[in-house]
């Protein structure tokens, strides 16, 4: 059978149809490929927002630990640094001035190098912090930074510096909140608070890891409110500052500190009462109540804080819980007056002076003298008695 010949116009009919193919294929393909785009996409937009989110967290705890790493590091390099130098001037010459000198020419060689961070005085605090810590390079905490560790060596106490360390640690203190709690002699107030009780109350379990007397402070500071001594205060206008300033408040409270309320009513049989303010410790696992007195406390306040710390206990407390425990913060209070109205031995409810400035060391220090003069007379009159 003889092969037709394409004339011009089967060809051009034939280019017109391929294109058209093509054409339809490429739109096909591109439906195709919006359509894929569309389903990956999420149904509702909160997802993506959850996703960054998580990212974000991812990338700033990844940040977090490259500069703590970095502090770190920092913070072993000074200890190093420090050792370098003792081990120097034991080779040297004993003598003070030798030493001085030799921490000045250091300083400057190392600053014209490497600038900041190598001053005199930052050198004299490289080589006491080798001193303190000598044969604890081990021991260094990740946590703490190199400020922290300057504010720790101002401590002469070995006791309190540990303690003020193990605290800045778990409580996760800035250097600002540790140089406060250092400033305020935070230990030596917690020690005599636990000196105080235990001449009135009875043996105490010793399994117990956390107990009334870890938290109740005596005196109390609140000169992060601002207020001058002679200041005109009302207990309602004391309590709104100590809300507007419940992170400073808390910080002075101590560990385990949650805010439940302000002004919490309790009506027994009709009569309305008001809590001043209302926490929960869940290391103790119970409510702390805390009543405000501007003035002198009165054997009617401690009656009015026994009504409160009851009800508490019967009616807001659960059987895994720990009975709840009062404090009466007030401006001024007769020791013998508190001891001899509540029952020998209790453990819920304590009174605390509070302070609208924080004294200088010295006169805190006195303070605490006057304090445990105090309590090594009531243990002589209660032999007495006895």
């Amino acid at each position: 059978m003889p092969i037709k010949k394409q004339t011009k116009s089967d060809k051009k009919h034939k280019t017109k149809a391929i294109s058209s193919l093509s054409k339809t294929s490429k739109k096909n393909k591109s439906a195709k490929t919006i359509d894929e785009k569309t389903l990956v996409l999420p149904q509702n937009p909160s997802e993506i927002e959850v996703l960054y989110e998580k990212v974000c967290s991812i990338l700033h705890e990844a940040r977090s630990n490259v500069v703590r790493h970095v502090n770190f590091e920092m913070v072993k390099a000074y200890w190093l640094i420090g050792q370098a130098i003792v081990e120097h001037e034991q080779k040297g010459q004993e003598r003070a001035e030798y030493g001085e000198q030799v921490i000045k020419l250091l300083s400057e060689r190392l600053t014209a190098q490497f600038k900041k961070g190598f001053s005199k005085n930052n050198l004299w605090y490289m080589r006491q912090f080798y001193l303190v810590y000598a044969e604890k390079l081990h021991a260094l905490r990740g946590e703490l930074s190199w400020t922290h560790y300057r504010l720790l060596l101002k401590v002469d106490k070995i006791e309190a510096r540990n303690f003020y360390e193990q605290e800045a640690i778990e409580q996760n203190w800035s250097t600002r909140e540790l140089e406060r709690q250092i400033s305020t002699l935070f230990y030596e107030r917690l020690i005599l608070s636990k000196e105080k009780r235990k001449m009135i109350a009875q043996a105490r379990n010793k399994a117990e890891k956390y107990t009334p007397d870890d938290l109740i402070k005596d005196p109390c500071m609140l000169e992060f409110l601002g207020l001058k001594e002679s200041s005109t205060l009302s207990e309602s206008k004391l309590e709104s500052l100590l809300l507007s300033h419940l992170q400073e408040f808390m910080l002075e409270l101590g560990k385990g500190f949650c805010f439940v309320k302000r002004q919490q009513r309790i009506t027994i049989d009709g009569d309305h009462f008001y809590i001043d303010l209302v926490f929960y410790n869940r290391l103790l696992r119970c409510f702390v109540l805390i009543d405000l007195k501007v003035n002198k406390l009165t054997h009617q306040d401690i009656g009015q804080m026994q009504l409160y710390v009851n009800y508490y206990t019967r009616k807001m407390t659960e059987e895994w819980e720990n009975p709840p425990i009062g404090i009466l913060l007030c401006a001024d209070k007769n020791d013998a007056v508190v001891r001899y109205t509540l029952p020998e031995g209790q453990q819920q409810i304590f009174a605390s002076k509070y302070q609208l400035y924080l004294p200088s060391e010295k006169e805190l220090a006195e303070e605490l003298r006057r304090e445990r003069s105090l309590l090594s007379l009531h243990k002589n009159l209660d032999k007495k008695e006895s």
